[in-house]
Protein backbone atom coordinates (compact mmCIF):
# COMPACT_ATOMS: atom_id res chain seq x y z
CA UNK A 1 0.00 0.00 0.00
CA UNK A 2 1.30 3.41 -0.76
CA UNK A 3 2.39 5.57 2.27
CA UNK A 4 -0.36 8.75 0.96
CA UNK A 5 -3.40 8.47 -1.04
CA UNK A 6 -4.68 10.50 -4.08
CA UNK A 7 -6.86 13.52 -3.80
CA UNK A 8 -10.02 12.87 -4.92
CA UNK A 9 -12.05 16.67 -5.45
CA UNK A 10 -15.61 16.53 -6.38
CA UNK A 11 -17.35 19.70 -7.61
CA UNK A 12 -20.99 20.54 -8.02
CA UNK A 13 -20.55 22.02 -11.22
CA UNK A 14 -17.91 22.23 -14.32
CA UNK A 15 -17.76 25.76 -13.57
CA UNK A 16 -16.71 24.83 -10.07
CA UNK A 17 -14.42 22.50 -10.97
CA UNK A 18 -12.64 24.59 -13.66
CA UNK A 19 -11.86 27.35 -11.31
CA UNK A 20 -9.75 24.69 -8.95
CA UNK A 21 -7.92 23.41 -11.76
CA UNK A 22 -6.97 26.72 -12.38
CA UNK A 23 -5.66 27.31 -9.08
CA UNK A 24 -3.73 23.94 -9.21
CA UNK A 25 -2.49 24.58 -12.27
CA UNK A 26 -1.40 27.93 -11.41
CA UNK A 27 -0.11 26.94 -8.37
CA UNK A 28 1.90 24.15 -10.13
CA UNK A 29 2.95 26.66 -12.63
CA UNK A 30 4.67 28.95 -10.18
CA UNK A 31 6.44 25.81 -8.38
CA UNK A 32 7.66 24.98 -11.50
CA UNK A 33 9.42 28.25 -12.24
CA UNK A 34 10.30 28.85 -8.82
CA UNK A 35 12.13 25.48 -9.28
CA UNK A 36 14.23 25.92 -12.29
CA UNK A 37 12.95 29.03 -14.40
CA UNK A 38 9.82 27.20 -16.89
CA UNK A 39 6.75 24.88 -15.84
CA UNK A 40 7.49 21.71 -17.68
CA UNK A 41 3.97 19.98 -18.28
CA UNK A 42 2.42 17.21 -20.16
CA UNK A 43 -1.34 17.21 -21.32
CA UNK A 44 -2.98 14.29 -22.99
CA UNK A 45 -6.00 14.46 -25.25
CA UNK A 46 -9.75 13.66 -25.38
CA UNK A 47 -12.18 16.05 -23.15
CA UNK A 48 -9.28 17.41 -21.21
CA UNK A 49 -8.42 20.46 -23.75
CA UNK A 50 -11.83 21.65 -23.44
CA UNK A 51 -12.02 21.67 -19.69
CA UNK A 52 -8.35 22.48 -19.70
CA UNK A 53 -9.19 25.56 -22.18
CA UNK A 54 -12.35 26.72 -19.88
CA UNK A 55 -9.70 26.82 -16.66
CA UNK A 56 -6.65 28.72 -18.13
CA UNK A 57 -8.49 31.44 -20.83
CA UNK A 58 -10.51 33.13 -17.81
CA UNK A 59 -10.09 36.16 -17.00
CA UNK A 60 -7.33 36.83 -14.24
CA UNK A 61 -8.85 37.91 -10.37
CA UNK A 62 -5.70 38.96 -9.20
CA UNK A 63 -2.19 39.17 -9.22
CA UNK A 64 -1.91 35.61 -7.51
CA UNK A 65 -4.19 34.25 -10.28
CA UNK A 66 -2.22 34.34 -13.46
CA UNK A 67 -1.26 32.20 -16.14
CA UNK A 68 1.83 32.66 -17.73
CA UNK A 69 2.07 30.95 -20.73
CA UNK A 70 5.26 32.22 -21.79
CA UNK A 71 7.03 29.76 -19.18
CA UNK A 72 5.20 26.63 -20.50
CA UNK A 73 6.48 24.00 -21.90
CA UNK A 74 4.30 22.20 -23.26
CA UNK A 75 4.87 18.09 -24.17
CA UNK A 76 2.16 15.31 -24.99
CA UNK A 77 1.54 12.73 -22.50
CA UNK A 78 0.68 10.28 -25.44
CA UNK A 79 0.25 11.10 -28.90
CA UNK A 80 -1.22 8.84 -32.41
CA UNK A 81 0.40 8.46 -35.18
CA UNK A 82 -1.44 10.82 -37.57
CA UNK A 83 -0.34 13.96 -38.99
CA UNK A 84 -0.51 17.36 -37.03
CA UNK A 85 -3.63 18.62 -38.29
CA UNK A 86 -5.55 14.88 -38.25
CA UNK A 87 -8.84 14.74 -36.24
CA UNK A 88 -7.29 12.49 -34.01
CA UNK A 89 -4.47 14.34 -33.12
CA UNK A 90 -3.68 15.60 -29.43
CA UNK A 91 -1.65 18.30 -30.83
CA UNK A 92 -4.34 19.46 -33.07
CA UNK A 93 -6.81 19.13 -30.23
CA UNK A 94 -4.66 21.18 -27.60
CA UNK A 95 -3.97 23.76 -30.22
CA UNK A 96 -7.67 24.24 -31.56
CA UNK A 97 -9.21 24.34 -27.61
CA UNK A 98 -6.04 26.46 -26.00
CA UNK A 99 -3.30 27.30 -28.28
CA UNK A 100 -4.90 29.29 -31.10
CA UNK A 101 -7.22 31.23 -28.60
CA UNK A 102 -3.40 32.72 -26.68
CA UNK A 103 -2.44 36.10 -27.75
CA UNK A 104 0.64 36.62 -29.39
CA UNK A 105 2.60 37.05 -26.27
CA UNK A 106 1.39 34.90 -24.45
CA UNK A 107 2.59 31.61 -26.50
CA UNK A 108 4.03 28.83 -24.80
CA UNK A 109 7.77 28.94 -24.52
CA UNK A 110 8.30 25.23 -26.40
CA UNK A 111 5.31 22.98 -27.42
CA UNK A 112 7.04 19.65 -28.30
CA UNK A 113 4.83 18.00 -31.02
CA UNK A 114 6.06 14.73 -32.53
CA UNK A 115 7.89 14.12 -35.95
CA UNK A 116 5.73 13.45 -38.46
CA UNK A 117 8.41 12.29 -40.49
CA UNK A 118 8.54 9.31 -38.47
CA UNK A 119 5.08 8.14 -38.51
CA UNK A 120 6.15 5.14 -40.79
CA UNK A 121 7.95 3.83 -38.11
CA UNK A 122 6.33 3.88 -34.67
CA UNK A 123 9.17 2.72 -32.75
CA UNK A 124 11.14 5.46 -34.00
CA UNK A 125 8.47 8.08 -33.70
CA UNK A 126 8.71 6.96 -29.70
CA UNK A 127 12.63 7.33 -29.83
CA UNK A 128 12.57 10.78 -31.51
CA UNK A 129 10.08 11.45 -28.94
CA UNK A 130 12.27 10.31 -26.01
CA UNK A 131 15.38 12.43 -27.47
CA UNK A 132 12.96 15.62 -27.12
CA UNK A 133 12.66 14.78 -23.57
CA UNK A 134 16.22 13.76 -23.19
CA UNK A 135 17.14 17.32 -24.64
CA UNK A 136 15.11 19.42 -22.10
CA UNK A 137 15.51 17.32 -19.24
CA UNK A 138 18.94 15.91 -18.77
CA UNK A 139 20.96 12.99 -20.56
CA UNK A 140 19.72 9.73 -19.96
CA UNK A 141 23.55 8.93 -17.91
CA UNK A 142 22.73 11.38 -15.43
CA UNK A 143 19.35 11.13 -14.56
CA UNK A 144 16.96 7.72 -14.46
CA UNK A 145 13.46 8.98 -15.33
CA UNK A 146 12.52 12.74 -16.39
CA UNK A 147 10.46 14.79 -13.76
CA UNK A 148 7.58 16.96 -14.82
CA UNK A 149 6.43 19.69 -13.05
CA UNK A 150 2.82 18.93 -13.82
CA UNK A 151 0.69 15.84 -16.16
CA UNK A 152 -2.23 16.86 -16.76
CA UNK A 153 -4.42 13.44 -17.47
CA UNK A 154 -8.06 12.06 -18.58
CA UNK A 155 -9.63 8.61 -17.81
CA UNK A 156 -10.82 6.47 -20.41
CA UNK A 157 -13.80 4.63 -19.79
CA UNK A 158 -11.83 1.19 -19.48
CA UNK A 159 -9.42 2.98 -16.98
CA UNK A 160 -6.93 3.61 -19.17
CA UNK A 161 -4.64 6.50 -19.36
CA UNK A 162 -2.35 7.98 -21.67
CA UNK A 163 -1.98 4.88 -24.10
CA UNK A 164 -1.68 3.02 -21.41
CA UNK A 165 -4.74 -0.03 -21.30
CA UNK A 166 -5.99 -2.14 -19.08
CA UNK A 167 -3.97 -5.44 -18.88
CA UNK A 168 -1.28 -4.41 -21.75
CA UNK A 169 2.15 -5.32 -21.47
CA UNK A 170 3.10 -1.49 -22.15
CA UNK A 171 1.94 -1.14 -17.97
CA UNK A 172 5.22 -3.25 -17.11
CA UNK A 173 7.85 -1.39 -19.08
CA UNK A 174 10.44 -0.08 -17.02
CA UNK A 175 13.15 1.02 -19.20
CA UNK A 176 11.73 3.72 -21.76
CA UNK A 177 10.45 6.82 -21.19
CA UNK A 178 8.36 6.90 -24.05
CA UNK A 179 7.03 3.74 -25.54
CA UNK A 180 5.08 2.94 -29.18
CA UNK A 181 2.17 0.78 -29.10
CA UNK A 182 0.39 -0.71 -32.20
CA UNK A 183 -2.70 -2.50 -30.81
CA UNK A 184 -4.33 -0.25 -29.25
CA UNK A 185 -8.10 -1.37 -28.17
CA UNK A 186 -9.16 2.15 -28.60
CA UNK A 187 -8.84 3.49 -32.58
CA UNK A 188 -5.87 4.97 -34.17
CA UNK A 189 -4.04 1.63 -32.88
CA UNK A 190 -0.87 3.23 -33.37
CA UNK A 191 0.10 5.82 -31.32
CA UNK A 192 3.52 6.73 -28.26
CA UNK A 193 2.84 7.25 -24.78
CA UNK A 194 4.67 7.89 -21.71
CA UNK A 195 5.59 5.43 -19.18
CA UNK A 196 3.90 4.33 -16.40
CA UNK A 197 7.55 5.45 -14.61
CA UNK A 198 7.39 8.60 -15.90
CA UNK A 199 3.88 9.63 -15.05
CA UNK A 200 4.27 8.60 -12.05
CA UNK A 201 7.66 10.31 -11.03
CA UNK A 202 6.02 13.50 -11.91
CA UNK A 203 5.74 15.89 -9.23
CA UNK A 204 2.11 16.19 -9.41
CA UNK A 205 -0.39 14.49 -11.46
CA UNK A 206 -4.30 15.66 -12.18
CA UNK A 207 -6.78 13.84 -13.62
CA UNK A 208 -9.98 15.55 -15.13
CA UNK A 209 -13.19 13.34 -15.38
CA UNK A 210 -17.06 14.27 -15.82
CA UNK A 211 -19.90 12.85 -16.00
CA UNK A 212 -22.30 10.20 -14.93
CA UNK A 213 -20.36 7.74 -17.25
CA UNK A 214 -17.47 7.96 -15.64
CA UNK A 215 -18.98 6.51 -12.34
CA UNK A 216 -18.85 2.88 -12.49
CA UNK A 217 -15.35 3.03 -13.83
CA UNK A 218 -14.36 5.33 -11.10
CA UNK A 219 -15.81 2.85 -8.55
CA UNK A 220 -13.54 0.30 -10.11
CA UNK A 221 -10.30 2.63 -9.47
CA UNK A 222 -10.95 3.79 -6.31
CA UNK A 223 -12.56 0.86 -4.55
CA UNK A 224 -11.85 -1.62 -5.65
CA UNK A 225 -7.80 -0.75 -7.68
CA UNK A 226 -7.93 -3.63 -9.67
CA UNK A 227 -5.05 -3.15 -11.49
CA UNK A 228 -6.21 -0.63 -13.95
CA UNK A 229 -3.57 1.92 -15.48
CA UNK A 230 -5.54 5.04 -13.16
CA UNK A 231 -5.21 3.06 -10.00
CA UNK A 232 -1.56 2.20 -10.76
CA UNK A 233 -0.77 5.84 -10.67
CA UNK A 234 -2.78 6.30 -7.90
CA UNK A 235 -0.91 3.82 -5.94
CA UNK A 236 2.62 4.98 -7.20
CA UNK A 237 1.91 8.46 -6.53
CA UNK A 238 0.35 8.77 -3.79
CA UNK A 239 -0.78 12.34 -2.33
CA UNK A 240 1.20 13.86 -5.62
CA UNK A 241 -2.02 12.53 -7.68
CA UNK A 242 -5.30 14.84 -7.50
CA UNK A 243 -8.21 13.88 -9.29
CA UNK A 244 -10.45 16.68 -10.09
CA UNK A 245 -13.93 15.25 -10.59
CA UNK A 246 -17.80 16.41 -10.57
CA UNK A 247 -20.50 14.42 -8.26
CA UNK A 248 -21.66 12.56 -11.50
CA UNK A 249 -18.47 11.03 -12.13
CA UNK A 250 -17.90 9.83 -8.38
CA UNK A 251 -22.06 9.47 -7.62
CA UNK A 252 -21.60 5.36 -5.40
CA UNK A 253 -18.23 6.20 -4.83
CA UNK A 254 -17.44 5.63 -1.50
CA UNK A 255 -13.11 6.59 -1.51
CA UNK A 256 -13.50 9.79 1.01
CA UNK A 257 -13.64 13.17 -0.80
CA UNK A 258 -11.22 16.19 0.12
CA UNK A 259 -12.32 19.69 -0.20
CA UNK A 260 -10.31 21.85 -2.35
CA UNK A 261 -9.17 24.74 -0.62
Amino acid sequence: MPKTQPNLYAFPSGDVLAQALRAYVIQSQNAGIERHGVFKVAVSGGSLPKTLAAALLAPSSGPGDVVDFSKWEIFFADERAVPLDHADSNYALVKAELLDKLPADQQPAAVHAIDTTHLGDIQELADQYEKTLVASFASRDSVRLPIFDLLLLGCGPDGHTCSLFPGHELLREVDAWVAPIEDSPKPPPKRITLTLPVVTHAVRVAFVATGGGKKDIMKQIFDAGAGLPCALVNEAAGDRCSWFVDEPAVEGVTFPRRAYL
